[in-house]
């Protein structure tokens, strides 16, 4: 395993507000400026404010989760970017359908009296 496969391995569990540089992120997630922009023109990524200004882009500890996803998919599935944000984008409703049935779930159990 290399060290940049060990990166791709850490997730994300920061949660105290914490923000990123284009270069930080691009150094956590262990890829390239480039792959981050294109990541934001497919809207898999967004940078915090819209800043016309590449440089002065900031990201926050969810989008740099999501990269993380993204360089795991991409790697492993030998995604192309518009496969990464359809992937990324059922990902998501799969998550939240799954969120769903867990409290749908809940509540019929509070209703049965368990």
């Amino acid at each position: 395993m290399t060290s940049k496969d060990r990166i791709l391995m850490v997730e994300v569990t920061d949660t105290d507000g914490s923000t990123f540089s284009l270069r930080e992120i691009c150094e956590r997630g262990g890829c390239h400026a480039e792959f981050v922009i294109k990541l934001v023109d497919y809207g898999v990524i967004a940078p915090l404010d819209e800043v016309p200004e590449v440089r002065q882009w900031q990201f926050d500890v969810a989008a740099l989760s999501r990269l993380q996803k993204a360089l795991r998919l991409q790697r492993d599935l030998k995604l192309n970017l518009p496969g990464l944000a359809m992937s990324l984008e059922l990902l998501d409703e799969v998550q939240g359908m799954r969120r769903e049935v867990d409290r749908l779930n809940q509540r019929i159990r509070q209703l049965m009296g368990e």
